[in-house]
């Protein structure tokens, strides 16, 4: 449920273009932790950008760490130092404009927002624009090939298998989809197609950071022997029993870098209800936010199932309340077969891998430009949270203010001399908020709530990566700010943002 916000009046303008270029650099250079755009004299050129270390993936640390990512980013490194740059790049810097100033960028130049209600993440200009950089960094992958990496409601054979055999899919009219059926249907992953392929990334109780351990781990070995074009990704039903979501999104940020890196396209999709535990059922739109955050953050595809699954009967799930639930193996894509949770899944999936095929054979965009989220991030225009789940990326390498170095109302002593970006929020009813950032060491971002006055002064409470309380009707202010620790080091780089109703 969404509390009912009422927006303070403000200065509605488009974000800045040191931020618009940041995101975009993060996307198409594939950094998770892009260093700042070093530009002699006093405008933005696309020259300066592209000679900056921006342009590289040689110092993405947090996927060549991981087992197997060094030489995925080796083969892709050639092809981002040649200073590929995508269209929506140069429109940014044909804007033109003094460092630190507005620029008005179309909304189809910028990234896109993922709504929460939408069951697929939108494919705008920017977004398909994005997905073809990333293939186009390898193109020797199997266009007609996907891997799949999950747990066991991946593994199961009930989940896309049945595709493999024409005789046991009915899509009830949806003839459209047929040549991308069969288009997958002749890939070669391995010895069979992807649908019936057994991946080494997707094994029953895993969680995310399975994927990834190990030398070489099962991503990259997976990634080496079948060469996929897309990747099924679904993790987050056993990380809720880790109790470390932080964990859980650093790890799908690193799994979404590694895959990009290797010229994969990374398709996310939430996890179903837990109906065997209230504890972890109330953590599943948490888990799922994150995904959405990571897939908003990569401008890559989010498929928000769980909207879906909430709404049939005992939501999709098995009598165990936690493994998703099947009619006649899968592919019946009647009304009959959509109350049951693989067949949702396995539709969604079809639908998405169509819009996939078709996009990068340089068919239009599906969907149009989404609206931005407003404002630049400083105290004086801050970023407007409109309605909860709200989700957010950003980069205080690339941007923000330096303005706040102590939270004087908190009696805090950290050093927050960093950058900082800050959010407003306003709700005309009592709101009990759950506010969370995810970072990556050595990024240090901390999370501050502030009163109507978004100042140091005005500090309510502050924390590392977590504050859950009950906030009164009013106007309040996040300020997500780069810690410095002892001996000078500023730890700014990327963090998620999540603003949740607890």
């Amino acid at each position: 449920m969404q509390p009912n916000t009422q927006i303070a009046t403000t200065r509605r303008r488009k974000p800045s273009s040191p931020q618009a270029v940041g995101i975009i650099a993060l996307l198409i250079a594939i950094q998770a932790c892009g260093s700042g755009v070093v530009v002699e004299g006093d405008s933005w050129s696309e020259d300066a950008y592209l000679a900056s270390d921006s342009t590289t993936v040689s110092d993405v640390s947090d996927v060549s760490d991981v087992a197997g990512g060094k030489d995925i980013l080796e083969d892709a490194r050639a092809t981002a130092d040649t200073g590929m740059l995508d269209a929506a790049v140069a429109d940014v810097f044909d804007a033109g404009g003094d460092i630190g100033q507005p620029i008005e960028v179309p909304f189809e130049n910028l990234p896109a927002v993922y709504g929460h209600g939408q069951i697929h993440s939108p494919i705008t200009p920017f977004v398909a624009a994005n997905l073809r950089a990333i293939a186009g960094q390898n193109p020797e992958l199997n266009d007609d090939v996907f891997a799949k990496v999950g747990a066991s409601n991946t593994v199961n054979t009930n989940f896309i298998q049945c595709f493999s055999d024409p005789e046991r899919v009915d899509l009830d009219g949806r003839d459209g989809l047929e040549q991308t059926i069969a288009h997958f249907r002749a890939g070669l992953a391995g010895a069979t197609d992807p649908y019936v392929r057994t991946s080494l990334a997707a094994t029953v109780g895993w969680s995310a950071g399975a994927a990834l351990s190990g030398s070489p781990s099962p991503l990259a070995r997976e990634l080496a022997e079948i060469s996929p074009r897309y990747a099924l990704v679904m993790f987050g039903t056993n990380d809720i029993g880790r109790r470390n979501i932080f964990e859980y999104g650093a790890n799908l940020l690193t799994i979404a870098d590694v895959l990009i890196a290797n010229g994969t396209i990374p398709v996310f999709t939430s996890i179903p209800s837990r109906g065997d535990s209230a504890e972890a059922d109330a953590a599943v739109p948490r888990y799922n936010a994150v995904q959405r955050a990571v897939a908003q953050a990569r401008q890559v595809p989010f498929i928000n199932t769980w909207q879906e699954w909430l709404d049939i009967p005992a939501r999709g799930l098995i009598s165990d309340g936690v493994h998703l639930n099947t009619y006649q193996r899968g592919c019946i894509l009647t009304e009959a077969g959509l109350g049951f949770g693989h067949n949702i899944r396995n539709l969604r999936t079809i639908e998405l891998l169509d819009r996939l095929r078709q996009v990068l054979d340089e068919a239009a965009a599906p969907d149009a430009p989404t609206e931005p989220v407003h404002g630049d991030g400083s105290r004086s225009d801050p970023f407007l949270i409109t309605s909860l789940p709200f989700v957010d990326a950003r980069d205080t390498s690339l941007g923000g203010r330096g303005v706040i170095d102590r939270y004087t109302g908190c009696n805090a002593t950290q050093d927050e001399s960093g950058k900082e970006f800050i959010y407003r929020f306003v709700t005309d009813r009592t709101v009990r908020i759950r506010a969370l950032i995810i970072d990556r060491a050595p990024a240090d971002i901390d999370l501050h709530l502030l009163d109507h006055s978004a100042t140091a002064e005005g500090c309510i409470e502050r924390n590392h990566r977590e504050i859950v309380r009950e906030l009164a009707a009013g106007t309040y202010h996040f300020s997500l700010d780069t810690f410095v620790s002892a001996g000078g080091t500023v730890h700014s780089g990327e963090y998620l943002f999540l603003l949740l109703e607890d």
